[in-house]
Order: C-alpha cells, then sequence, then structure tokens
C-alpha cells in the first residue's frame, strides 16, 4: 500500500530531486499546500499572499522505505532553523514544514524534530512547522522534475 508524505523545505525543485533518489519513494510531485487560494498559480504563490508553501508530496512504499527514512533527508538538504527562508530564497512560500496525514506522521514527526533539536548539531532551535496536511495543488507542468529537465542538481542562485 502506497502512503504519502508532504515536506516544505525551500525552493520545491531542490526539495522534489532530493526525495526521487530515495530508495522506495514512488513519486514525488511539486506544488502548493497549506494556504486559502483554491488550485494558485505558481505566480500566486509566490507572492505569498496566498499563504501556500512550495511543497513536494511523495508517495512512497512502506515496505521499503519508513517515514523516519523520509524525515532524515528533510532535515539534512534545508536549514531548519530560519524562519521564511532558505538560502537566497526569503517568504513565507519558503517556509520549513512538515505536512502529516495521519497522527503516526504527527508523532514520528515531532520525535524526529526533538530528537535534531536535543542533539546538539544545530546553532538554533528548529522553526520548522509541523502541521496537518490539507489541500494539496500540483505545480505547473513547467515545474515538475524541473533540474532534471534542465540538467541541474540543485537550485540556480542569482
Amino acid at each position: 500500500m502506497i502512503e504519502k508524505a508532504t515536506f516544505a523545505a525551500g525552493c520545491f525543485w531542490h526539495v522534489e530531486a532530493a526525495f526521487r533518489r530515495v530508495k522506495g519513494v514512488r513519486a514525488a510531485t511539486v506544488g502548493y499546500t497549506g494556504g486559502t487560494t483554491e488550485n494558485p498559480s505558481y505566480e500566486q504563490a509566490c507572492t505569498g499572499m496566498t499563504g501556500h508553501a512550495e511543497a513536494v508530496q511523495v508517495e512512497f512504499d512502506p515496505g521499503e522505505v519508513s517515514y523516519d527514512d523520509l524525515l532524515d533527508p528533510f532535515w539534512r538538504i534545508h536549514d531548519p532553523t530560519t524562519l521564511n527562508r532558505q538560502g537566497p530564497d526569503v517568504g513565507a512560500q519558503y517556509r520549513s514544514a512538515i505536512f502529516y496525514h495521519s497522527p503516526e506522521q504527527r508523532e514520528r514527526a515531532l520525535a524526529s524534530r526533538d530528537r535534531l533539536d536535543k542533539s546538539g548539531k544545530l546553532r538554533r532551535p528548529i522553526v520548522t512547522r509541523i502541521v496537518e496536511g490539507g489541500a494539496f495543488f500540483p505545480a505547473e507542468e513547467y515545474h515538475q522534475r524541473y533540474l532534471e529537465k534542465h540538467g541541474a542538481q540543485a537550485c540556480p542562485l542569482p
């Protein structure tokens, strides 16, 4: 049975590419979640006015990869201590968030966050929000597998 997990960690192209490399991930779709506008466009979400985060919805086989195994790369691929910012990307649409889809995912995400926060590996406290997943709107087709289509490994810097 395939399950889903949703993560926001800055530029969704980078997040998608990271999760596509995880064995047991069946699909990773970039899109928008956590906002108030129905089916926002990229241009709308980028204004920050819709409240959406750029996010990636991951479909995974729990027989091959656990939810905890997805949390590990999530914490590694971004700075969970910066509020509404990842690198050069600034705004609430680039916030760090885990959108859980079950009580178990919520518990696992909270435990993972607390372990990392107490580990001493980070210089500042984690600000990642852990919130219930809601409507997820896939981004426009040209955003799907964007880095792969353009032969890039990471998001371009300004």
